[in-house]
């Protein structure tokens, strides 16, 4: 099952949650127990069980459920769009992560400050464990699986030590879902949607009335995209590469806009699916592929994935997307290549930025609002690719103010 699916006949708040992921009993690592089943509705999905101390308990794939003995003050994300769920609840101050400084060009506009002046989790090609214990939160919004499957180090155990001397963990890798390890312990049937897990997240920080404010605003800027999305034709065929490939070396990495996971939403909702070039089509490993099989696809547009933090994914970077530093990465250096000149995409100029792959409710309301200028100029209006985010009052999908509104608590 997708991220997150969406219906052109006009979708209900009520089933952007319900039918992001379907969370079954099922434990992976000890003390997990699984969450909800695919017919859970919002307030279902957030469930939470208080007791007579004042301690409560949310459910959650694949963590189970999990006891919190006060609302946490202190969190560490790993996954940025996770990190973007906290920011968007008005809880930024929360944060103890490094790993914030990519999505400055969306919080900017809205003066959210934050301190990224933390100890980076990944270290050494692994996660040291001592760096938990410096961090020292409240709670961890990372995926306990995550972690042993990226860190030989890491086993059952070291959680257990960490939940115990530490924090709980409480999160789902559900940015992108095709690992092996994600496969054999059932994250595409099972891991919540970005919607779903937000509304958790909402749940555990006690932010239900700004949960609820950013879950209507996410349903009425569904509503208007899918109310103008044109009926008659189709999309360009799309061909979305990696940032980490490398056009000057000839080497490029293919995604799927079927993957699972948050990071293809935009690509769902607006009906893009259908148009990926590169599906069906076999690669190499981690989808590596290069100039010949990206001319016998020839899609007619190549999106960057991540493109659109360009330029502001480094700790000094100014937040702003850097167009100079776009076309000298990607376009240039295909534009010189023997083959590549010969690319539909390059020879029309439609070497775009894409969305950035991770994303909560705010960074989201963004790209979906980008994407659809990407794709259906015509109705939703040209993007201006020297500032992307910017757009003309009268042609943007969301209101800015009742966004800085749900930040700022005022509801």
């Amino acid at each position: 099952m997708s991220d997150e699916t969406t219906d052109t006949a006009g979708p209900t708040r009520r089933d952007y949650v319900k039918y992001g992921g379907a969370v079954v009993t099922g434990g992976l690592l000890a003390g997990c127990t699984g969450g909800t089943d695919s017919g859970a509705s919002p307030t279902d999905t957030a469930t939470e069980t208080k007791t007579p101390d004042g301690s409560y308990s949310v459910e959650m794939f694949p963590v189970g459920e999990v006891r919190f003995e006060a609302v946490p003050e202190t969190v560490t994300t790993y996954n940025m769009g996770w990190a973007d769920m906290v920011v968007s609840l008005g809880q930024a101050g929360t944060l103890r992560t490094n790993r914030l400084p990519a999505p400055r060009l969306f919080y900017d506009r809205f003066d959210i400050d934050y301190d990224a002046d933390w100890p980076a989790l990944w270290q050494d090609g692994g996660l040291p464990k001592e760096i938990f214990y410096e961090l020292d939160p409240d709670a961890f919004l990372i995926d306990p699986n995550l972690l042993v499957a990226w860190d030989d180090n890491w086993d059952e155990a070291d959680v257990e030590e960490i939940e115990k001397n530490v924090a709980p963990f409480f999160g789902c890798y559900n940015r992108r879902i095709r690992s092996e390890w994600q496969r054999e312990l059932g994250y595409p049937e099972k891991a919540p949607s970005m919607l779903e897990a937000f509304d958790k997240v909402g749940t555990v920080l006690d932010e239900r009335k700004r949960t609820e404010a950013w879950l209507d605003l996410h349903t009425d800027l569904q509503a208007e995209v899918q109310s103008r999305l044109p009926s008659d034709g189709e999309p360009p065929s799309i061909g979305l590469i990696n940032s980490g490939s490398d056009p000057a070396k000839g080497t490029f990495y293919v995604l799927y806009l079927e993957d699972d996971g948050y990071e293809m939403k935009p690509y769902r909702d607006l009906g893009l699916v259908e148009a990926d070039a590169f599906a069906g089509v076999e690669t190499g490993q981690y989808g590596q592929t290069d100039y010949e099989t990206m001319l016998e696809v020839d899609p007619d547009l190549i999106l960057v994935h991540w493109g659109i933090t360009t330029g502001s994914v480094t700790f000094d970077g100014d937040g702003a997307f850097d167009t100079d530093r776009f076309r000298e990465q990607f376009v240039a250096p295909m534009e010189e290549h023997e083959i590549g000149s010969r690319l539909t995409a390059v020879r029309n100029g439609r070497v775009l930025p894409g969305p950035t792959a991770e994303q909560g409710p705010l960074v989201n309301a963004f790209q979906t609002e980008l994407t659809a200028r990407l794709f259906y100029p015509e109705e939703f209006g040209e993007l201006d690719l020297s500032a992307p985010l910017d757009v003309p009052e009268e042609e943007q999908l969301f209101d800015r103010h009742r966004v800085a509104d749900i930040i700022d608590g005022d509801l």
